[in-house]
Parts: C-alpha cells; sequence; structure tokens
C-alpha cells in the first residue's frame, strides 16, 4: 500500500470512519482523486488533493459560499487542508451525464440547470465572495485562448509556436474580448456541464441540480456559464434545446439587451473552445489522459460554429490560415488510429 493511501485512511480513522471500505470514483482533469467510502451503512466521498500541486481551501470556500445560498453543494463532512483531504457528502452517481444515458429527461435536466443560473445571476451579492474569487479578466481569458497555440498546434500538428503569429492571435482576442467581458459581473462557476451536475430528484427547485468542481469559480460574465452548459465538449444537445433555453434564460431578464447577450455569448463560446482544444492536448501530451482527445473533433465543430459570426472574422481567417482544415482533419484522424 503507498503512502499516500496509509495517509488517507490514517485521516479516515481520525475522523469517525476507521476501517471503511474504499472504491475509487472517476476522477477529472486534475490530480485530484476521489474515492467512495463506505462504514456501517454510511458513505461518503474522500477527495485526495495532494499538496502542493492542488489546494482544497478554495473548494472549501466555494462550498461553504454556495450551500449557504441554497445550492446543492456537497456538504463537507471532515476536511484536513494541510494534507489535501476532504470528506465529502455523497450526492450518489447520478451526474447528468449518467442520468441522460439511463433517459432521464434532457428537457427538465437542462431547465433546472438553466433555473439555477438564473436564480444565482439575479442575486446582487457579488461583494460577499470568498477571498479565493478572481475577476475573469480579460488577460486570463487571453491567456487560455492562446492554449491553443501553445499545445494544440506544436503537440498535435507539429507547427511550432511562432511569436509573430502568437502576437496576432493576441491582437484579434483584444479586440474580441473587449466586446464580451463587460457589464455587472456574476459569479462564474466555470465548469458548469454535464458532467459536473447531479440530478437529485428527490430535492426540489433549484436542489435537484447539484453541483460538482466549482473551486476555480471566478467573477465574470453571466453569460459563460450558460454557454458553456448549451455548447457542452463531451456532449451533444438535442437540436433545438439549446435555443429552447436560451428563451427560458432570456424571459427571465427580460430588460437584457439581447443583442449584446448574444455576441458576447459567440466571443466566449469561441474563446471556451480555443482554450478547451489546447486543454484536451495537454491533458494527453502531459498528462497521458489521452481519452479526452476522443472530443476534439466535436470541440472544433462548435468553433467553427462561432467563428460564422461576422464579428469573429478576424479569428477565422488567421485559424484558416494557421490551421487549415485539411491539418485539422489529419490530426484528428491520427487521433482515431
Amino acid at each position: 500500500m503507498s503512502e499516500r493511501s496509509n495517509q488517507i485512511d490514517d485521516f479516515l480513522a481520525d475522523v469517525g470512519w476507521l476501517g471503511a471500505a474504499r472504491k475509487p470514483l472517476a476522477g477529472d482533469a486534475s490530480f485530484r482523486r476521489y474515492e467512495r467510502v463506505s462504514l456501517d451503512g454510511r458513505t461518503a466521498v474522500l477527495m485526495d488533493a495532494p499538496p502542493p500541486s492542488e489546494d482544497v481551501g478554495p473548494f472549501v470556500q466555494l462550498t461553504h459560499h454556495l450551500r449557504g445560498m441554497g445550492y446543492s453543494a456537497p456538504e463537507i463532512l471532515a476536511e484536513s487542508p494541510l494534507s489535501g483531504f476532504l470528506l465529502l457528502e455523497d450526492l450518489g452517481d447520478a451526474t447528468y451525464t449518467n442520468a441522460l444515458a439511463g433517459g432521464a429527461d434532457d428537457v427538465e435536466l437542462y431547465s433546472r440547470a438553466v433555473d439555477l443560473l438564473i436564480n444565482l445571476h439575479g442575486r446582487q451579492d457579488t461583494q460577499y465572495l470568498p477571498s479565493s474569487v478572481v475577476r475573469y479578466s480579460d488577460q486570463m481569458l487571453m491567456d487560455e485562448a492562446n492554449l491553443l497555440v501553445d499545445w494544440y498546434m506544436p503537440k498535435l500538428i507539429g507547427i511550432p509556436t511562432d511569436p509573430i503569429f502568437r502576437h496576432e492571435f493576441e491582437d484579434i482576442w483584444r479586440g474580441l474580448l473587449s466586446r464580451a467581458n463587460r457589464g455587472e459581473p456574476t459569479l462564474v462557476l466555470r465548469d458548469y456541464h454535464a458532467d459536473n451536475l447531479m440530478w437529485l430528484p428527490d430535492r426540489s427547485g433549484i436542489a435537484a441540480c447539484g453541483i460538482l468542481d466549482y473551486q476555480d469559480a471566478v467573477l465574470g460574465s453571466p453569460v459563460y456559464d450558460l454557454m458553456s452548459l448549451l455548447e457542452d465538449a463531451r456532449r451533444d444537445l438535442r437540436g433545438g434545446l439549446a435555443a429552447h433555453l436560451l428563451d427560458q434564460y432570456r424571459a427571465a431578464f427580460p430588460a437584457m439587451d439581447w443583442g449584446e447577450f448574444q455576441t458576447a455569448y459567440t466571443v466566449l463560446a469561441a474563446q471556451r473552445h480555443c482554450k478547451v482544444i489546447g486543454i484536451f492536448t495537454r491533458l494527453a501530451e502531459r498528462d497521458n489522459k489521452y481519452d479526452y482527445l476522443v472530443h476534439v473533433p466535436r470541440v472544433w465543430a462548435l468553433l467553427d460554429r462561432a467563428c460564422r459570426h461576422p464579428l469573429l472574422a478576424p479569428l477565422k481567417a488567421w485559424l484558416d490560415k494557421h490551421v487549415p482544415e485539411e491539418k485539422r482533419r489529419s490530426a484528428i484522424q491520427g487521433l482515431s488510429v
């Protein structure tokens, strides 16, 4: 048994779970690991976030904040921040992804997730956010978009990062983000999609939508989480559902400038898709997590769709020049070999 595993057993013993059975759960795109622990009919979820690469502090802060707002974030049952261990309420296995695969009503699930965002964005208490929550600045957004240049281009299609076309790419994003990252900011959970949402039908209202993986939350555009939900890198929404959900959100904010909202939505969608293509490449090349690459073709399709907007014509021209269709296609074919 590894030293880390022994440390987990010691932590569980210290918090009243001595002798608990442990079963691995699916991990995520970080260095965090999860296990379900069970003892005497009780279950809980262990988060193993080894320092210094991981810090449970922001997760703890955000969990208390979100639960205080009435959302179904998992209760923290015990914690050892210096060791990187948390014992969490077990919300079950019904992620949105699993529930939908089992035949759950997609309209009901997604409508509940949008209701949660409507509730969150309708609050005016951002001054009380935890200290870990920083502003989602234009520089942060641009640095994320650059992951496409820094990882995907050199690693998957063999185009070395050139300072000149990197500078061109950044200039394009400076202009785009000036049109997108405006308005009254809200809490942005940042990875709001089907893999990080739990279906809890025994709970009422927005509490039926459980939330996970929010430790990187920031203060930014209310557009971002809605776009992340509807333009999921890992799954396609049924035809017409995204438009229905956008109408649901729009109806909740009748005074909103819908044209500005749509512009911000498209720009931030393109930004996220560039970021995700780069992140999935990095996960494969650096962390040997190759399963993420299967989603790259979908994300390229989403990025191409966003680039049809006239405002994104400079980005489309840059991508067509430096990452032409035949290079994308050859890289994708290589992924399936």
